[in-house]
């Protein structure tokens, strides 16, 4: 995917957004997986985690680390220092491959798949995906799963506009639904 990315990806994100210098180009800085289990442990009176800090290693190829509440809500049956969530932070070639794995592999897998919303931009050129089933992944074998759980997956860009960051995205091969309301600002 690296590679892809400096031969095709660059020049047509050069070439379209009318940029000389090859350090303006847009690129991926990271990609943040998320996983909230504070609904896993208090629906099902659990304190193990484990598979699921497996699954998400399993997908990641790296160990995610823990988030812990910072505060008690008695609504929510929540306690100070309980677990509320795993994240994990990818850069490098960690965040290509995986990148390549989810519009390879993960995305197309998505059960009446018709393609990403571009609605999804957080206006700073930063892409949100909300995944329903973690089993769209290859490394999950579907015999073993306990549980089936969502995932966020957020892709940062250092892109400065949503239209430039939808183009390299699309440019990188994202299947995205429509296209036609968003233009360059």
């Amino acid at each position: 995917m690296k590679d892809f990315f400096t031969k095709n990806v660059i020049p047509q994100l050069k070439k379209e957004l009318n940029i000389k210098n090859i350090f303006a180009v847009p690129k991926l800085t990271k990609v943040v997986v998320n996983i909230g289990i504070g609904s896993y442990l208090t629906r099902k009176n659990k304190k193990d985690y484990e598979d699921i800090i497996k699954d998400l290693k399993m997908i990641t190829g790296q160990c995610p680390a823990v988030r812990k509440s910072r505060k008690a809500i008695s609504n929510f049956k929540l306690r100070q220092g309980m677990p509320v969530g795993l994240t994990c932070t990818l850069r490098g070639q960690r965040m290509y491959d995986f990148t390549s794995k989810l519009i390879n592999i993960a995305l197309p897998r998505i059960r009446d798949f018709q393609g990403l919303q571009v609605k999804a931009f957080d206006g700073r050129g930063n892409y949100s995906i909300g995944i329903k089933e973690h089993s769209i992944f290859p490394e999950i074998n579907i015999e073993n799963v306990v549980d089936i759980h969502g995932l966020q997956i957020n892709i940062n860009t250092n892109a400065k506009t949503d239209y430039e960051a939808f183009l390299l995205l699309k440019y990188m091969g994202f299947p995205f639904k429509d296209s036609l309301h968003l233009t360059n600002n």
